[in-house]
């Protein structure tokens, strides 16, 4: 497919509500001088974001509208306006914001100028805004995945109403573009691709609180791509629940591999990641665009979850064992250097020993150079949640410490071959423990520490791995 002649599928609609958003902004930019000038100080802002990349994509939007009002940005909490951007993959996540709020409390009686919002994941839950109607009367406003272009809206409403609001959508199929966005890092960038998902597996809340799947316009993609790239960026990291099924309910359809290809013609961009990837939807064109390109890293994450075929059917994963090894082994012929990852959940209901054998079995086979293990954890609203033979958790625990072992064992043995190789890093950051270091990402999403300046961050540069450290390496460059 042809981007040049594909008609543009952005609405009047869409477009009305950028420029109505951006009004907002204006309003409360007003609101802003006048509101610094009464109280003789700069209002500060503290974004907090929990959960997966998307949520923390969200999150540089939400930056990029707040510093658009005039405030500036801060680590602390102890701000005029606290947002925490949610998760709720996990029971644990509910129950970090809801301790994080009673603190959020405190610092609202000693500050009256202060506005507290929640948004993301959590909030898509009846049960959650209920809660917090009726125990966090203190926070100012709740919404949801679907809206967050609304951020100034919704602020305004809240100095307009002098009360609680609360805008959540069960479902959207609207995409709001060209809003403001801070970046977290100068020289490389997340960029949406698509959101919500289709695939309904057992355990999981996303497909509830994220919505169903919907597609950005190519044009838009690449054209956000193109600005990136204008304004310093050599990586991107595009977003989405389910990659591979990017573009099928576009107007004019177009498959994840395709625009790919697209994507590859851009000038300047030098890396190109992605992920989620769900295994029933990569096709072999995906592997032959990724076999032939310069620029995709080679680095996929392909979540398994279990290594039993009787499990991966009740968790509705529409795959077997055998057909995810089959793919594994089609992705390896085409690039026998690929760096994979995946996530595997341990303790599922019902999971046997035998069961749980199979998923080593998988590991085993594979060779994951690293995984992210999860054990079980039941999310009111899912099917997983009722169903009967839950494991006892200290059977689960044992078995998470031996899928641990396992993981590690192999991972090493992966990553020791590439000791004494030159690799391609990009420069990330000064060392956080060694300051005469500085820290590059290797393309099999490896880290290297080595020495050098901060003048090389968001550079890409040559780097011999001189020694192994398990899931880094110690390097030079060269």
């Amino acid at each position: 497919m042809n981007l040049e002649n594909t008609m543009s599928q952005i609405t009047k609609e869409f477009s009305d509500e950028t420029q109505r958003q951006y009004q907002f902004i204006e309003n409360l930019k007003i609101w802003y001088n006048k509101k610094t000038q009464e109280i003789g100080r700069t209002l500060t802002a503290c974004v907090q974001c929990f959960g997966c990349q998307m949520n923390a994509r969200d999150a540089e939007k939400i930056t990029g509208i707040l510093e658009q009002i005039g405030y500036q940005m801060v680590e602390t909490e102890e701000a005029d306006f606290v947002i925490y951007n949610t998760c709720t993959v996990r029971e644990n996540a509910n129950l970090k914001v809801y301790g994080r709020l009673g603190y959020l409390n405190k610092l609202k009686k000693k500050n009256p100028h202060m506005m507290i919002a929640l948004c993301g994941c959590m909030m898509q839950e009846q049960t959650v805004v209920d809660k917090i109607k009726k125990s966090y009367r203190y926070v100012d406003i709740i919404f949801g995945t679907h809206n967050i272009f609304k951020l100034a809206e919704l602020m305004q409403a809240r100095l307009d109403s002098k009360g609680m609001i609360i805008d959540i959508w069960k479902d959207t199929t609207e995409i709001v573009e060209d809003l403001p966005s801070e970046r977290k890092y100068r020289f490389k960038a997340g960029v949406n691709i698509m959101f919500g998902c289709n695939n309904f597996c057992s355990y999981c809340i996303v497909p509830y609180v994220r919505g169903r799947e919907r597609s950005r316009n190519p044009e838009d993609i690449v054209k956000e791509i193109k600005q990136l790239v204008a304004d310093g960026v050599v990586e991107i990291m595009l977003l989405g629940q389910n990659v591979n099924s990017y573009g099928k309910n576009l107007e004019n359809p177009m498959t994840f591999a395709e625009l790919l290809q697209e994507i590859e013609k851009i000038e300047g961009l030098e890396r190109i990641r992605f992920m989620t990837s769900h295994p029933k939807d990569l096709s072999d064109s995906l592997i032959e665009v990724m076999k032939h390109s310069k620029k995709i890293c080679t680095h996929l994450h392909l979540p398994v979850q279990s290594g039993s075929s009787r499990i991966l059917k009740i968790m509705n994963r529409k795959y077997t064992k055998e057909q995810y090894l089959d793919l594994v082994d089609r992705i390896k012929t085409a690039m026998p250097e690929i760096s994979l990852t995946t996530d595997i959940i341990v303790g599922f209901p019902g999971e046997t020993e035998e069961d749980f054998e199979e998923t080593l079995d998988v590991i085993r086979k594979v060779k994951y150079d690293s995984a992210y293990t999860f054990i079980y954890s039941k999310r009111t609203g899912t099917p997983a949640a009722s169903m009967e033979e839950q494991v006892d958790d200290a059977v689960v625990k044992e078995r998470f410490n031996r899928l641990l072992k396992e993981v590690q064992t192999i991972s090493a043995e992966l990553t020791k071959k590439h000791e004494n190789t030159v690799q391609k890093a990009l420069v990330e950051q000064i060392n956080e423990q060694d300051a005469s270091l500085v820290t590059g990402r290797l393309s099999n999403n490896l880290l290297v520490h080595f020495k050098g300046c901060e003048d090389l961050i968001g550079k890409i540069v040559d780097v011999r791995l001189n020694e192994c450290k398990g899931f880094y390496y110690i390097g030079e460059m060269v």
